[in-house]
């Protein structure tokens, strides 16, 4: 083992690993929180398992075969399967776009202490997209290096909040370790589905399948690519681990702090702190219900203003970084399966035009709770999108006129 050779391969996996940190995790966590408690954390690590198993195939397959995953069915399949592969992933990434636009914008006006409208960071989400292209001519090590700093954000912005709430520790363990549910219904059922199509993204086994071949790798020898293969998966694990501390600090945040509450509770704390967004919360003995930008309002009421802003930074961060992913996962997949190589910045007006259309009328039109009630929906379309990618990169992982002699047993 060499940490120069880790450090070498560092990166294709935290790339990866942001699309576990998107504003949609964030809001299936918070609410997952609030809703069930601790109950639900063995699910986030579950599938947070399950999702680094089905990462670390992508990776092989990319690091074996020198294809990612899109180029591989365009070889392997027929062209009607081809092109509704190539459809259901697209919804994906459009649907992981509006959950990135809604989490920048929700975040862009809770610091702006509500004076940029809703509509107006949606709009500003159009101009960061291209910030981003513009460090992509640095180079992708650089690119990965400013991830990595947006990561650290979310790390420590999301870290306060866990320390200042000061979670109990026993039901944390008991949460994550000891797979029970006691006294849950169908709004708890509902999180725990919404939690395993927040964490495992369909077109991150794409991204991450493509990302590894960004490392030279001899494919003529075994032992380099064995090689290969250990030090992206060290490095996923490493990746992984990391965004789901993050995520146990959103859960258990607003599981210590806001299970069972009700909305008179919220109201009557918001008022005392003389909150301007206390109106938000109905004085009635109705069950708490919290989003991204509810879930910072209700942090501000009950720990002062410095809470809400950090949890505003930390959304932020969280959509602006899962921004390129989504870039780079549509620039795979179009040249994969349709073997059309469109420049990155006619890619991203594409998918960001079609994800910001309706995100736009909804903001304009509509108020905030329809704007995040957005991000449930979407969770449910990625759950629902997960076969059409999980189907192809399982089949030819197994397959040895795929893989040669690394094709997976099981």
């Amino acid at each position: 083992f060499s940490f120069r050779k880790l450090w070498a391969f560092t990166g294709p996996g935290f790339l990866m690993s942001i699309a576990y940190l998107d504003p949609g995790n964030i809001e299936s966590d918070l609410q997952s929180g609030a809703v069930a408690g601790f109950k639900l954390l063995w699910v986030l690590m579950l599938a947070t398992v399950i999702g680094l198993l089905l990462q670390r195939l992508a990776a092989r397959l990319g690091v074996v075969t020198g294809l990612h995953l899109a180029e591989v069915c365009n070889r392997q399949y027929r062209k009607v399967p081809r092109i509704i592969l190539w459809l259901m992933v697209e919804l994906a990434i459009i649907g992981s776009d509006m959950q990135e636009v809604i989490g920048s914008a929700i975040a862009i006006n809770l610091l702006s202490m509500g004076k940029i409208p809703l509509w107006g960071g949606v709009l500003i989400t159009i101009a960061d997209t291209f910030v981003f292209l513009f460090l992509d001519k640095y180079g992708l090590r650089k690119l990965e290096a400013f991830f990595g700093f947006l990561i650290t954000i979310m790390a420590l912005t999301f870290g306060y909040e866990y320390v200042t709430v000061k979670p109990d520790q026993e039901k944390l363990l008991k949460g994550l370790f000891i797979p029970y549910c006691q006294d849950c219904g169908t709004p708890q059922l509902e999180q725990a589905v919404g939690i395993v199509g927040a964490v495992i993204m369909p077109h991150n086994m794409y991204l991450h399948s493509a990302l590894v071949k960004s490392r030279q790798v001899n494919r003529a020898n075994k032992r380099e690519v064995r090689e290969a293969n250990k030090y992206f998966f060290i490095e996923s694990c490493i990746a992984l681990f990391v965004s789901f501390i993050i995520n146990i600090f959103v859960v258990t945040v607003f599981a210590e702090a806001f299970f069972e509450k009700t909305n008179a509770d919220v109201s009557s704390v918001c008022t005392n702190s003389s909150s301007p967004h206390s109106s938000l919360f109905p004085n009635n003995n109705e069950t708490l219900e919290v989003d991204i930008y509810k879930g910072g309002v209700v942090l501000g009421c009950y720990f002062g203003p410095a809470a809400l802003y950090i949890w505003a930074i930390g959304i932020l961060a969280a959509g602006q970084s899962s921004t390129m992913t989504g870039t780079y996962s549509g620039q795979f997949v179009m040249e994969g399966f349709l073997n059309l190589r469109w420049s990155r910045f006619a890619r991203v007006l594409l998918t960001r035009s079609i994800a910001i259309t309706p995100t736009l009328f909804v903001a304009i039109f509509q108020d905030v709770q329809h704007l995040t009630g957005m991000n449930d929906f979407l969770n449910v379309l990625m759950s629902l999108q997960l076969p059409f990618a999980l189907i192809p990169v399982l089949t030819f992982t197994s397959l040895p006129a795929v893989m040669n002699d690394f094709a997976n047993g099981l």
